[in-house]
């Protein structure tokens, strides 16, 4: 007996947008097969909703109720003056840079031509020659992946494909940016590749970021593969910040073969409906992971932080800390799950998630996990949830600090200890910085 499932007018609308957009979106015909498949994939799964336990939290079927037109072309103009303008406090940071402007390339606004130790290409062109092989790495969607992983095979346009040398060190951060610019509502899909090889170390800064002026609705779909060769170092910073009504699906799969390490830091503000979602395999001995971010929340904003750290392997280290403030109806979820496998013995795993909470109305959801499968490791997990200490904003106001001021420096005091995790100086800073506006009070001197 087949049963059929009925499609929501969102999940037909991501089905005509497909067949709309698919002579337009870049690739050979391997590529367009692979895209197929995708679309295929997700007609039989659908959007995720509460029924999926890892989607439980953030219900796409329920709240996604109209689809954008895919960003499948654009001639949006983009002035460098612009560009500094949509980076705010992350134009201050010396880095080399790669831009993307709605989802495409844009070759003037870059300045990574010159960079030793790192090849740099962007996806679109790429796929726009890609052999049987290629089509492998470039299309596929991961392992196990979901419906959104899905669609962003289907829908993908561009993105960066970024390779450090073995044994190169890049003592510049890799900027890549992301704009959001126009008065065009769209939806867009951007997918990027980062492979340090054995022995090198590199820092790569993804930005999401909206020039003032641009259509308040958009829709992005971003998948970021990752692998940190042998005795390889990567520190890896996302950064998204929007006004509010953006939804924002991201997904980051991380491969670390032995004694790598991966350091990454999650920044998220200013997003209607947020997932960042963060898969991890160990893949070989030794390796060290690093997982921290903080994330704003208003109104009625959600952010949702989905982690999976697999053990596969002995003696590695993870350690996991993620700060959120919630205001309003703000909402903030943290799924976190360590699996330690039966060989993986020696394991080290800590995770810990922290929510501050400045409204009665806001909503916190956590649940940390542990599957342990071995017996000698070292693992555990905690999470809390609270208000603004009062005797300490007691205090503060008996020092003659005004209440607002007292409390701004409180909130920032709570979320700079997961930024401190951030190495780059001028980086760190910039954080701040977008924490300091969003508390709405003037940066100290």
């Amino acid at each position: 007996m087949n049963v059929a499932v009925m499609k929501t007018k969102a999940e037909q609308a991501i089905s005509e947008s497909f067949e709309t957009a698919a002579p337009k979106l870049p690739g050979t015909e391997v590529i367009k097969e692979r895209r197929a498949g995708a679309m295929g994939m997700f007609g039989g799964l659908g959007l995720p909703h509460r029924r999926i336990e890892e989607w439980k939290y953030t219900d796409l079927r329920a709240n996604v109720k109209e689809i954008l037109p895919a960003a499948v072309e654009d001639q949006t103009p983009l002035t460098i003056a612009e560009l500094i303008i949509a980076l705010g406090p992350l134009a201050h940071v010396d880095a080399h840079r790669i831009v993307f402007v709605n989802g495409h390339f844009r070759a003037g606004l870059g300045d990574f031509d010159q960079v030793d130790g790192i090849q740099i290409s962007a996806l679109g062109a790429l796929l726009s020659s890609a052999t049987e092989d290629m089509g492998a790495a470039l299309a596929t969607t991961p392992e196990g992946g979901d419906a959104v992983e899905a669609l962003n095979t289907a829908f993908m346009t561009d993105g960066a494909v970024v390779t450090v040398a073995e044994g190169a060190s890049v003592e510049k951060p890799l900027l890549i940016v992301f704009v959001r610019a126009g008065a065009e509502a769209s939806s867009v899909a951007v997918r990027n590749f980062l492979t340090v090889g054995k022995g090198g170390t590199a820092t790569i800064i993804e930005a999401h970021v909206v020039l003032p002026g641009a259509a308040d609705e958009a829709q992005l779909n971003a998948l970021t593969e990752v692998t940190v060769g042998k005795s390889a170092t990567l520190h890896h910073v996302k950064v998204a910040v929007d006004r509010g009504k953006a939804l924002h699906l991201s997904n980051c799969d991380v491969t670390l073969e032995a004694d790598a390490s991966y350091r990454n830091f999650q920044f998220s503000s200013g997003l209607g409906i947020a997932r960042n979602g963060l898969n991890v395999i160990f893949d070989g001995e030794g390796g060290k992971l690093d997982l921290s971010g903080a994330y704003l929340a208003r109104k009625a904003e959600h952010i949702d932080t989905t982690l999976v750290v697999d053990h596969a392997v002995p003696r590695c280290e993870s350690r996991e800390l993620f700060k959120g403030v919630l205001d309003g109806h703000g909402r903030g979820v943290f799924q976190g799950k360590i699996i330690v496998r039966p060989d993986a013995q020696k394991t080290d795993g800590k995770q810990m998630s922290q929510a501050l909470m400045l409204s009665e109305d806001a909503e916190f959801d956590s649940k940390p996990e542990l599957e342990i499968y071995a017996d000698d490791v070292v693992c555990g997990h905690g999470t809390t949830a609270a208000e603004l200490d009062t005797d300490l904003l007691f205090y503060c106001r008996s020092r003659g600090i005004p209440e607002k001021e007292a409390r701004a420096l409180m909130i920032e005091s709570f979320i700079g200890e997961a930024i401190e995790k951030v190495e780059n100086e001028q980086l760190r800073d910039a954080l701040t910085a977008y924490a300091v506006e969003w508390l709405g009070r003037s940066p100290r001197r």
